[in-house]
């Protein structure tokens, strides 16, 4: 079937990206790091298994793979400030994903780029909204689990890896600055099946490979452009363009 749009926008996603990844060579797709899990968008048929130390994240993916398109259907499409509407918390954690995109985090108010009306269709309102509860439907047998990536369990799968970077990944929650890169190494080598480690320039805990040049969302300053490397195992690496 044809790729899922975004749930939820997600700082550092990879589903504009994904498509140029290797395709997964298992039923089963594992993402440790799951964020608004962008790889696993482009193959929603499959079993798809998550997991993030975030409970927001987790949270918001349980509510999605849970919720009813009526659910969806009855949020407002009118937001000032989130703290002060009569809304479950998932339902808020939702909307104020997009009220920023590419947030590390769930904001209360609408950005400056969303107030700006420059995008309408990129931010929160009808359509996002309409959309979302459209592929609800897709993502029912999906899983979900909040757990650190050394807790799960080692299954055959198609594995992809996208850890919080060794060098610009401060910006999450659960950051970059709480992971032991040489721990993560010799986890992401013992992995069962096919496996995708992502990663940027600099980084060394791999043996990684050039993968591609991409261009990050617009802000204040402009675009930043984000070189890529990857490492892979059980997989070729075979039709990978820029």
């Amino acid at each position: 079937m044809a790729p899922l749009k975004l749930f939820f926008t997600y700082f550092g996603g990879k589903w504009a990206a994904a498509k140029r990844y290797p395709i997964p060579t298992h039923d089963t797709i594992i993402e440790p790091f799951a964020g608004s899990a962008g790889y696993s968008l482009h193959y929603p048929e499959r079993n798809i298994m998550l997991y993030d130390k975030d409970p927001i994240i987790c949270g918001l993916w349980d509510y999605l793979i849970k919720a009813s398109e009526a659910d969806i259907l009855k949020l407002p499409t009118e937001i000032t400030d989130l703290r002060i509407m009569n809304m479950a918390q998932e339902e808020k954690w939702l909307i104020g994903f997009w009220l920023n995109k590419g947030s590390a985090s769930p904001r209360n108010m609408p950005s400056t780029w969303m107030k700006s009306n420059t995008r309408p269709k990129s931010y929160w309102g009808h359509e996002i909204r309409n959309r979302i509860a459209t592929q609800l439907q897709y993502i029912r047998h999906w899983k979900i689990k909040n757990i650190g990536y050394n807790e799960i369990p080692d299954i055959q799968g198609s594995w992809f890896i996208d850890p919080p970077y060794q060098r610009s990944g401060v910006l999450y929650r659960y950051s970059s600055k709480g992971i032991d890169y040489e721990e993560l190494s010799k986890w992401c080598r013992s992995r069962t099946g096919s496996t995708i480690v992502c990663e940027q320039e600099g980084a060394n805990w791999l043996p990684f490979s050039q993968f591609r040049t991409i261009q990050a969302l617009h802000g204040k300053k402009g675009s930043k452009i984000s070189k890529e490397i990857i490492w892979t195992k059980g997989i070729e690496l075979l039709g990978v363009t820029e």
